[in-house]
């Protein structure tokens, strides 16, 4: 379920359920950034409803295709419950809730919304462009993430709207329901002659008064040690980086004075092949013993992810290497691997190494700078998820390390279950220690910075939608402020565990990068 608060249910609730069911909509009317509004829209007779359309952005009422939330998910009851508890709670509004998968059904959805008086987008699935044809209308519109499921794209399309100072869009990122509702009864301002951007105005009220408050952000100690920053450079420069992106071996120039060296599936999948099976077995059998929980996953694919393990190390040491980041959903789904390296990955990470996802180069030499400036500290790669109801952001991947302090250091509790998406294969939940400063961030070269911000470890959340580790911090800083950086920096961020913002700018200083803050 989407709410910590029970949604009731609604026994006068006249909804059409063809019309809720409706799966139309088109290409964007207009940019955002070009709508001209008026002071105040022209409304119905004071007396009328105001008439609110919900769109729900998803690919379809069933998902077909392995995605967030998860392959197999059905969103039929989730829409339910949601237009259900906004007709029980907003009385004197009338919803008109219908689906779409894009900017085509969108707009044709839009063709009749002429005595509408506002949206309500609901993003369901990361990359469906709903918003934007609802934004390009000019009336006013709340935008609303669907945790896990929706929040890559709620993001990414949040910050662009605050960049471009969208003068009808406000958004909600909460996982109480009673939020989304709080939000929508600012329409009620339109019936009062108040103008889109006073209900504009009154949602962001709404969502600061309604944020969790900052509780006590005192940490345990975990005093770091780390190189100076010429060292940590010049051992930076001494290893390459593998990148498996595709078929072709080739130079990829570097990063931070890091070589990259692309090298194709096929030398990965042949050290795949020609593992030692004995010694896959015994990683298996230790994966075994020491997992608090292996659910979904057959001992063959425990096997064939350690062989994995094995080829990729065996990769490594062949070029001299310390890092490799591989594209694991297209070469898993095009036959070019065939076992997910996350198992494989999560073992590297532990041993001091650098396995890292979906051959993502800003964030893998993100990860490695990190190793090599805390002397063996992992970092993982994920994609944050805001929730405001606890003030929070969640750093989901289905990859992570347990021994977060480095590979001398204690271990956390870890599962082993299929990977999120698609619910095959093995990927690990690592339950990461709480009470701890964790620093976020991402190296670009491009423009010279360093994106970063901190905050104290506050929970693991177990929810099963989306991926499998969820370490969720309480930020340091404004909240508020963490939703405007993501149309430029991407949805993916790297974790690591302490406190390195003083190293961190002690390095940007030796490149002369600028470190910006998000939070």
């Amino acid at each position: 379920m989407y709410t910590d608060t029970p949604i009731p249910p609604c026994a006068q609730c006249a909804l059409n359920r063809r019309e809720f069911l409706k799966t139309s909509g088109a290409a964007c009317a207009g940019a955002f950034g070009t709508m001209l509004l008026p002071a105040a829209l022209p409304l119905r007779p004071s007396d009328d409803p105001p008439r609110i359309r919900i769109l729900y952005a998803l690919h379809g009422e069933q998902q077909e295709v392995p995605d967030w939330p998860n392959v197999g998910f059905d969103f039929r009851p989730v829409m339910e419950q949601f237009t259900t508890h906004l007709a029980t709670q907003c009385q004197g509004f009338e919803f008109l809730p219908s689906m779409a998968n894009g900017p085509e059904e969108t707009d044709k959805i839009l063709l009749d919304d002429t005595d509408v008086d506002g949206y309500v987008v609901f993003q369901m699935n990361c990359w469906n462009r709903v918003v934007q044809s609802a934004a390009a209308t000019g009336k006013p519109v709340l935008y609303a993430d669907f945790k896990y499921a929706g929040s890559g794209g709620f993001l990414v399309y949040t910050a662009e709207f605050l960049r471009a100072a969208a003068p009808n869009v406000g958004f909600v990122a909460s996982s109480n329901i009673e939020d989304v509702t709080a939000a929508v009864r600012c329409f009620e301002l339109m019936k009062q002659g108040g103008s889109v951007g006073d209900v504009v105005a009154a949602i962001a009220r709404q969502r600061v008064e309604r944020t969790a408050p900052a509780s006590s952000l005192t940490c345990h100690p975990d005093p770091v040690t780390t190189l100076e920053p010429e060292e940590c450079l010049r051992a930076l420069r001494e290893s390459p980086i593998l990148a498996v992106r595709d078929e072709e071996a080739r130079s990829g120039g570097t990063i931070m004075g890091m070589p990259v060296e692309f090298i194709p599936f096929a030398e990965v999948n042949q050290a795949w092949e020609s593992a030692d099976r004995d010694e896959a077995r015994a990683i298996a059998d230790r994966w075994e013993a020491t997992a608090s929980v292996v659910s979904g996953v057959s001992r063959e694919t425990l096997e064939s992810s350690a062989a994995m393990y094995l080829g990729m190390k065996a990769v490594l040491e062949r070029h001299g290497s310390r890092a490799i980041t591989v594209n694991c959903l297209g070469g898993f789904y095009g036959g070019h691997i065939h076992a997910y390296p996350c198992l494989g990955f999560f073992e590297l990470n532990n041993e001091g190494l650098i396995g890292a996802c979906e051959c993502d180069l800003r964030s893998t030499s993100t990860m490695m700078a990190l190793t090599t400036l805390t002397q063996g500290r992992p970092g993982y790669i994920s994609d944050p998820v805001i929730d405001t109801a606890r003030r929070q952001i969640i750093y989901a991947h289905c990859v992570a390390s347990n021994r977060v302090f480095g590979p001398a250091g204690p271990v956390n509790p870890y599962q082993i279950l299929t990977h999120s998406e698609d619910r095959q294969g093995a990927s690990v939940r690592s339950i990461m220690p709480l009470e701890y400063m964790t620093t976020t961030l991402e190296f670009h070269q491009d423009r010279e910075e360093i994106l970063l911000h901190q905050g104290k470890a506050v929970a693991n959340d177990p929810d099963d939608r989306a991926c499998r580790t969820k370490l969720a911090v309480e930020p340091i800083g404004d909240i508020e402020k963490l939703f405007t950086m993501w149309d430029r920096w991407g949805w993916h961020r790297v974790t690591i565990y302490g406190d390195l913002k003083e190293p961190l700018y002690a390095l940007a200083e030796a490149m002369d990068w600028t470190v910006v803050e998000e939070a």
